[in-house]
């Protein structure tokens, strides 16, 4: 959806009294992205990352959209936890990665923030969100169904950014 905006001059015809003109038209571009935090779960040797499949078929990075009010921190442990039954160890203060991108039928834009997360163990429970996971890197995803925050995920990741 897009905003329409109109600009009015206004006129002093005589002492109180006023009439607005139209001056112009214009559009406002959509400028509204939809926030998401995801978790960036690193394998032993730190140089693949997490993904889960959906029940769809499709990969994604565990995770959702930042609640009103919540902290990063806060809001990716309790999606961890409904998606995955899984409890979160550690979720780093700055997030590792950002990134923006369009929906695959290109109708919301996106913007995920990706922050190193440690979770207690992989033994999740099965949701709709989460029937399988497994750790990937760019060769890995060029075969799957992944979503495009996956893929670019895929392409800006660098292990060596990520050696203790």
């Amino acid at each position: 959806m897009s905003w329409l905006v109109l600009i009015a001059e206004v006129r002093v015809l005589q002492k109180n009294h006023a009439i607005m003109q139209p001056m112009a038209k214009f559009e406002i571009p959509n400028c509204f992205y939809r926030i998401s935090i995801k978790a960036l779960v690193l394998n032993e040797s730190r140089d693949k990352f997490l993904i889960v499949q959906e029940e769809n078929g499709d990969w994604e990075l565990p995770g959702g959209g930042l609640d009103w009010g919540c902290t990063p921190q806060e809001d990716l442990s309790r999606e961890i936890q409904e998606e995955m039954g899984i409890k979160v160890s550690k979720v780093a203060y700055y997030p590792s990665y950002f990134l923006t991108g369009q929906t695959r039928n290109k109708s919301v834009w996106l913007a995920n923030l990706l922050y190193e997360t440690e979770l207690e163990n992989l033994n999740f429970t099965a949701s709709d969100e989460c029937i399988a996971v497994r750790f990937v890197n760019k060769n890995d995803i060029s075969t799957l169904p992944v979503f495009p925050n996956v893929a670019m995920l895929a392409e800006q990741f660098d292990p060596a950014r990520h050696q203790l």
